[in-house]
This record gives C-alpha cells, structure tokens and sequence, in this order.
C-alpha cells in the first residue's frame, strides 16, 4: 500500500490576495495601536529591549509595524520534525505546502474500542494510543492526545511523553505543564539521542505553549516558551480564539486576533533564541452561541484553519493547524462527515502539522480508540486527495489506449498492473465488498469494523521502542517516572 505524506497542498483558498494583505494591515494597526498585554516581566523586559512601547502600568506592549516584521524574521521557513528513523522515513518536514496529519490533545475522557460511553483517561492510554499510533500508516505523528488524569500534575510531562517515546517510532509533540517537567523531558530525549547536539539535529519531541486570546502573554506559558525556546527545542505558539466569545463573531475579525496572537508568540521565541524552530498556530474555532460551548466540528473551523495555511505562508512560517474533530459523542455519521470535511478542506489548503485530525470525538473532550482506526482511514482518502491527479505522458497512457482500440479493454494490461496498486487508494477498513460477501462476512458496521481493528493492535505484545538498557539509564537519571512506563 503507498504511504502519502508530506504532499504539496495550496490547491483550496478560502481568502484571496487582497484578503490576506487586509488581515496583516489590521494585524499590524492592532500591534500599534491596540497592543498586546505581556503578564511575565522577562518577556515585558524582551520586548521593551526589542523597541516596543511599553505602558509599565497596564503592562501593554505596543509595536510599530517594521519592529513586527523585524521580529519575526529570524524564524525558520522549514522546521523538521523528526521520527525515530535515522532513515528519515518517519520524519516531518513542516512547511511551505506541505502536509502531515497526526493525532491531537489533550482530552481528559477516553473512549474504549467498542464502547459508546467515556471513562477518565489514564497514563496506560498514553501508552496504548502511541501504540495504536505507530501502527496506523496514515497517522503521521503522535501528538499527546489525553491527559493521565490518574497523575499530579508535577509528574505529567515526564511520564506522558515517556509512555509515548516508549512506545511509537513516530515524532511525539505534546503540551507541557511545568518548568521542571520542560527540563527533564529534554534531558530525556537527550538521553534517547545519545547527546544533547543529536536531539537538536533531529529533534524528536516538540512542545506546545498557549497563548491567551485576545491579546495576552500569560506568566505561565510565557515561561514554558522561554524555556523550550532557550533550549532550542521546537516549539509551537497556538491560540484559541472563539467567534462571538474571545474574538469577533465573524470569521474574517477572528482571523485577525488570531494572527495577532500566535505572531507575539513567534517573536517572543525569536527573542529569546534566533533562530528557534517555531510554528504558527491555529485553533481556531467557533461557538455555540445558545450556552457558549466550544465546538471542534464546525465547518467554520476548517474555513479559519484552511486561511491559516495563506497567513502562515504570507509570513513564510511553518503553520500548526487543526482539523479532523467531530462533535458527536459516538462514532456515527456526523463523526464521519465533520472529520472528513475540515479534514480535507485543510489538507488542501496546505495546513502544515494538522493536529487533532485522527481520534476526538465530544468537542475534543473525548479520545476515542475506535475512531482513531476509522480516522486513518480518513486521512488515507484526503492525503490521496492531496496528491491530485499525475498528468504525464505514462498517465495519459495514448499508446495503451492506441493498441486497446475501440471496445478495447484493460484488466490485463501491464499499464494496469504497474498502477494499479497507486493511482487508487486502496482501503482497508472501508467496506467493498457485495451484499452477499458482507453478509458472510458478518454484515459488521464500520463501527464493529473499526473496535476489532484496534482490539487486534493492542492485543498484539508490546514491543518497546527504547531498549532495556536505555529505559534502565532514563528511570536512574529522570525522575518523576510511573513504575512500567520505561
């Protein structure tokens, strides 16, 4: 079976030039005249060396148009985030058009394959969710989805992205809590690595700090970006900002705090560390306006993630994107149709790192076993939307067409077998078989289909990534570490 990642989208583009540059003036006049309230003295400190006209008082940093530009300059075009491969197989190379499509986080309930309802998720899901991760194909990357709510939160960032390295050869990004926790999931890559230079030159991990929407630099993230950024570790700045709560209701308005927000992220990193290997983030979303809640299945979501991917281009940076949710509390047809249609509208937009677009169901509140099979299956169909069609002389095929003639046909044709296994994506999960196979067969829903799939994966033995060796050095020098998780 071909394996599509990394594929040149930009084919779908909800905003035109003149969109795009109205977005970055508005941007720019909210720099200058609205600013950006900084709650941490170090990066008040940063930005005030940096040019920014701070109001002591309130805290706000305001900045001239070309300081903004100036700042964010410094961050990389291409970040590379890479897979446990020295092959390269695995790897992420993150920007430009290019697109990869993985798991996202953290939601605190976990669905179990075949269940409906949803329990607390635990630190063994973080293991078994990396687990099903790195057997799923078109799940490019694992992003910590849940969160061990079985754990203080001091023993969180070394243990989950522990059960993950332990157990997936793919490139782990997760949210982190705590300073402490920073520092000792980098000393343990670095441990992984074989030296501190090794991590930088492929980095493995890669973290997410948030910002707050609209227009705030928090004390506790803002030190958990310094720190990642300091480290030169890859980081990546999102912000949530909801229509008609903390951004405008229209589209366009939430794309501008939205722009404002994850670019005072990036400069700060810049700041801190030229040169860090930075992603603009996007979460956009909406909500529903009849109790506030946040939604993750809204249309509107893929049409602000699908204009991130131009925003982030304007800037030349590589883009954090999200897309692939569903609302629904079970895996049923609107789990199907929400995920697949922000899901594709954002691949072929060329949404960069799309996160969350393999497993959440419930406004992202719920990671769901089952619908992470089914959402491989999903990111199968759209990657193959994203290649597009080959138009070559071989394709065209006129020569097979020429000695076919009319009523011609070509089962048998050597054209055929050469393409057969990569011109069409070919499922696995989906059934295509005729009423009467599928009948024999047990006349199973995609459902059923989908818990036996991710049953047979997580009933097969484990096989750690790392090997005894290793998990005895990192449980001697890391600590924090859950008894079985290395």
């Amino acid at each position: 079976m071909k394996i599509r990642r990394g594929l040149n989208g930009g084919h779908y583009k909800p905003l035109n030039d003149r969109d795009v540059e109205k977005i970055h003036q508005t941007s720019l006049k909210i720099f200058s005249e609205v600013g950006v309230q900084v709650n941490f003295p170090e990066a008040l400190e940063l930005f005030k060396k940096a040019g920014a006209i701070i109001n002591e008082s309130t805290k706000i940093a305001k900045f001239n148009p070309e300081l903004v530009m100036e700042l964010i300059k410094p961050a990389p075009s291409v970040v590379h985030l890479c897979g446990r491969e020295d092959s390269g197989e695995l790897d992420c190379e993150i920007g430009g058009n290019k697109v990869y499509m993985g798991t996202g986080g953290t939601a605190l309930n976990v669905q179990d394959p075949g269940e409906k309802s949803a329990r607390r998720s635990k630190l063994e899901d973080i293991k078994n969710m990396a687990r099903l991760v790195d057997a799923l194909d078109n799940v490019h990357f694992y992003m910590l989805n849940v969160y061990p709510n079985d754990l203080p939160v001091e023993r969180v960032d070394v243990n989950r992205f522990g059960a993950a390295l332990n157990n997936t050869r793919k490139h782990v990004m997760g949210g982190v809590y705590t300073l402490e926790g920073v520092r000792n999931v980098i000393k343990m890559a670095e441990i992984i690595a074989g030296s501190p230079e090794k991590l930088r030159q492929r980095p493995f991990i890669s973290m997410v700090t948030c910002n707050i929407s609209p227009f705030m630099l928090d004390e506790s993230y803002g030190q958990l970006a310094i720190e990642v950024a300091r480290q030169g570790i890859p980081v990546v700045v999102p912000v949530e900002p909801l229509c008609g709560a903390t951004a405008p209701i229209t589209l366009a308005g939430n794309l501008v705090v939205q722009n404002v927000d994850t670019l005072i992220g990036v400069m700060l990193t810049q700041l801190v560390n030229p040169g860090t290997p930075v992603l603009y983030g996007c979460i956009s979303s909406i909500t529903d306006l009849r109790d506030m809640k946040y939604l993750s299945g809204a249309i509107e979501m893929g049409l602000m993630n699908a204009a991130s991917a131009q925003m982030a281009n304007f800037y030349n940076l590589p883009l954090y994107s999200t897309a692939g949710m569903s609302d629904a509390k079970i895996n049923d047809s609107q789990s199907g149709y929400e995920s697949a249609l922000t899901g594709l509208m954002v691949a072929l937009a060329g949404g960069n790192f799309i996160h969350d677009a393999a497993g959440f169901l419930e406004f992202c509140m719920t990671a769901s076993y089952d619908k992470l099979v089914i959402d491989n299956e999903i990111i199968g169909m759209i990657m193959r939307a994203v290649e597009g069609i080959t138009v070559d002389e071989e394709t065209l095929a006129f020569d097979v067409l020429k000695k076919a003639g009319p009523g011609g046909h070509f089962v048998s044709n050597r054209h055929t077998r050469k393409f057969m296994r990569t011109e069409q994506y070919q499922p696995r999960l989906s059934d295509r078989n005729n009423r009467e196979t599928w009948k024999e067969e047990g006349a199973k829903s995609l459902r059923v289909r989908a818990s036996e799939k991710a049953r047979e994966i997580l009933e097969r033995p484990e096989t750690p990534v790392l090997s005894s060796d290793m998990r005895n050095i990192i449980r001697k020098k890391i600590p924090g570490l859950q008894a079985g998780i290395m």
